[in-house]
Formats: C-alpha cells, sequence, structure tokens
C-alpha cells in the first residue's frame, strides 16, 4: 500500500509462538523473552499464554529532498498498531492487530471490518494440520513479507502498492518439522471494483488462491516461496510469485535476497496507470508486469549495534500492446496505445546503523538514509513522465513494547 507501509503476512500466523508464525520478530537480533511492562511494573509473574498485548512503534523525524531541493522536515509516527494474541489451549488460538495511525471507511467492504484492522480471526490445530480463519494478508512469500513492518524503513514499490488485507481461510501443512505448505483463499477486492479497477466489468468470483512453501534447514538457510492467483475483472487475472531466500552467515551477519514478479490482466497496483494517465482515468492499464530484486544485509559488529543495508531493483512494463482511454487536461477521454516494453526502472537504497541499548530488550534507536531514483523509458517520456530522484535522512525509534 503507498504510504500506508502496510505489509503483513498474517495468513501464516496459525498458531502464536509456532515455528511458522510470521512476523512474530523484529529482526535477527531481537530478544524473544522480553518482559511486559505490567509484569515489570506490578511484580506479577505471567503463568499463562492466554492473553498477551503488544505495542508497536515506529517513529522518526524525517528530512526530505527531491533532487537538490529540500522539502521539508517532520516529526512522525510510520507505524503505531496494537495486538492482542494467545494460546486458548493446544490447539485453538486468538490473533487481532489494529493499526491506530490509518483513517478509516467505518463500513468496511465486502468482509464489513474497519480497513485499519490487519488481523482478526482465530487459529486451529490439529496435529500437523494448521488453520487460520478471518482477516489476514496474503501470504505472498518474500523474506521482507515476514518481517514486522515496524522494521522496515522503505518497502519496494511492488510491495509499496500492494493491497494485502483480506478475510478468508489458510490451511497449511507440516511436512516435517522443518517445512511446512499453505493454501489460502481470500477476498480480492478492499472496496467495489469500480474504485479498483475502473470501468471493468467485475467478477463474480473476485478471490485470491496462494501456494506457500516454507523451508527452514537448520536456521541456515530459510525459504518463503509462493504463486499465486487473482481473479481482478471478468477475463482478467493477475499472476504474482514470490521466492524469498534468508541466509544465516554468522551470528554477526544475516542477510535475505528476494525475487518477485507480477503479471498481472488488469494494473491493480495503479503503478503503470499513473504514468500514462497522470491526469484521470476510467479504465486503469492492462497487460501490465513488475519483476522485482531485494537484498539485504546485516552485520552485528557489537552486541548492542548493527550496520545495514539495503538495495532495490525494478523493472515495471507492459507485457503485451494494448489500447486504453485516459483523460487529458479538460477531463475528454482520449485513445493511446500501450506498447509492449519497459516503462520506468525503480532504484532503492537504504542504509544506516541500529543501536540496542538494552540486552533484554527490543527497543532500538536508528539512523537511516532511504534513497530513490526513478529513470522512464522513451515510452514513458511520451506521457510527460520525467526522471526523479529523492533522499531521505530518518533518525528515531523502533520498539515491539510487550505490554502484557
Amino acid at each position: 500500500m503507498r504510504h500506508i507501509h502496510i505489509v503483513l503476512a498474517a495468513g501464516a500466523l496459525l498458531v502464536p509462538g509456532s515455528l511458522w508464525a510470521q512476523q512474530e520478530k523484529t529482526n535477527d537480533f531481537r530478544t524473544d523473552d522480553e518482559k511486559g511492562l505490567v509484569e515489570e511494573i506490578f511484580k506479577i509473574e505471567k503463568k499463562t499464554d492466554k492473553f498477551n498485548l503488544f505495542l508497536d512503534m515506529h517513529a522518526d523525524f524525517d528530512a526530505g529532498w527531491t533532487g537538490c531541493n529540500f522539502d521539508e522536515g517532520k516529526f512522525r509516527f510510520q507505524q503505531l498498531r496494537v495486538e492482542a494474541k494467545g494460546d486458548i489451549n493446544n490447539w485453538l488460538s486468538y490473533r487481532y492487530r489494529q493499526r491506530l495511525n490509518k483513517g478509516d471507511d467505518p463500513n468496511g467492504y465486502r468482509d464489513n471490518l474497519l480497513g485499519s484492522i490487519d488481523i482478526a480471526g482465530i487459529g486451529l490445530k490439529f496435529n500437523k494440520w494448521s488453520l487460520f480463519l478471518g482477516k489476514q494478508c496474503a501470504s505472498y512469500g518474500g523474506i521482507e513479507f515476514d518481517l514486522n513492518p515496524i522494521e522496515i524503513y522503505q518497502y519496494s514499490d511492488m510491495v509499496d502498492y500492494m493491497d494485502n488485507f483480506m478475510t478468508g481461510v489458510n490451511v497449511a501443512y507440516n511436512f516435517t518439522p522443518g517445512q511446512q505448505l499453505q493454501f489460502q483463499v481470500l477476498n480480492s477486492l478492499n472496496t467495489t471494483s469500480k474504485a479498483m479497477y475502473g470501468d471493468y466489468e467485475k467478477a463474480k468470483l473476485p478471490l485470491v488462491y496462494t501456494l506457500n512453501w516454507n523451508g527452514n534447514f537448520s536456521d541456515v538457510y530459510k525459504t518463503r516461496w509462493s504463486a499465486s492467483f487473482m481473479n481482478e475483472t471478468k477475463g482478467e487475472h493477475m499472476w504474482y510469485f514470490a521466492l524469498g531466500n534468508d541466509f544465516n552467515i554468522s551470528d554477526k551477519v544475516q542477510l535475505y535476497f528476494d525475487w518477485m514478479y507480477s503479471l498481472e490482466g488488469v494494473d491493480r497496483k495503479g503503478i503503470i496507470t499513473n504514468i500514462v494517465a497522470p491526469n484521470g482515468w476510467n479504465r486503469k492499464a492492462a497487460k501490465t508486469e513488475i519483476m522485482s530484486f531485494i537484498l539485504h544485509a546485516n552485520y552485528r559488529f557489537h552486541p548492542a549495534w548493527n550496520l545495514f543495508g539495503k538495495f532495490m531493483y525494478e523493472n515495471e512494463g507492459v507485457y503485451k500492446t494494448n489500447t486504453m482511454d485516459v483523460l487529458d487536461a479538460q477531463g475528454n477521454e482520449t485513445p493511446v496505445e500501450l506498447r509492449k516494453g519497459k516503462y520506468r526502472t525503480a532504484l532503492g537504497y537504504i542504509g544506516g546503523v541500529e543501536y540496542y541499548p538494552f540486552k533484554d530488550r527490543n527497543l532500538h534507536f536508528f539512523l537511516a538514509y532511504v534513497g530513490r531514483n526513478y529513470l522512464y523509458t522513451a515510452k514513458a517520456q511520451a506521457f510527460g513522465a520525467r526522471h526523479e530522484n529523492t533522499n531521505n535522512i530518518q533518525v528515531g525509534f523502533i520498539w515491539h513494547m510487550p505490554v502484557f
């Protein structure tokens, strides 16, 4: 989701605390036994896992430039969420998570839930089989997808423009202690088909189907691979593939590499549509594709300090020539040809340092640089697009804070 930075793999949250529970860690250096504030303040010894309450915070001071021109500096909360989860018994669990700094449609849409609610559902476990029923996120795969979003300083375009939170069911089978398959079926619409795609005939079964493989090889190499198929509009579909690879090289060095590819009958993310129709559209662009690469590395050179760097590379374009009606400055429709080929290359580069002042807490302070370059081809420049670059300096704190 553009500028919202919500990317959750909540569909795999089948049983809190299980091997495959995603989004349970902030990063590879997090402590797993931080005590809740209520326990410490009131000296209450926690003897049950039926109720756990967390507050997730990512706040910073952000200074941004476009090219060589300074834009503005501001304090902001990138992320603020409250989360409750627990194991009722050895086969029943629950999880609820809501973002507190997001506007909402009070009526919801297909699932009749507020858009700010990330997760709301129950988990069931039967030996090697597990289910999660309720609102969750598509299990699209990718290592970065597994991280708590408070840890992400900037997502790639592929993830940033996604709509992820839908209601449905996830079924998982742990066929070995280190290998799991998931199958998921969710609603594919967060609002009306017309609002998402334009004047296309809507699909009668707007659903997304995902098959996900999670592998763990002696905690040295982990996989998060997936293949997804979505009904977008009548006769138009999206295919999405993600290959996430995590390498735990040593106690000090960890890196992950994600490859993602999206083939969309209708431009669900709107990236190409916004390039070719800057004045507006009645129908989104058709036959679009994105290929994305992410490489992230951590170097914990001291128990309290971590250096990190990330590079993102994306190609965004059209895989089949087609015609689209765009709006001109006066609001009139004009037919244009969208020629097959690349329209934009998006580059991202992030680096910084994190400081963990406590061994037994996940609180850390950070200084980060985020740079983005957008390079447009002649196809895109014919619609008025021009190369651009942005730069941001961020300083702040992140804390997955256990309240109880």
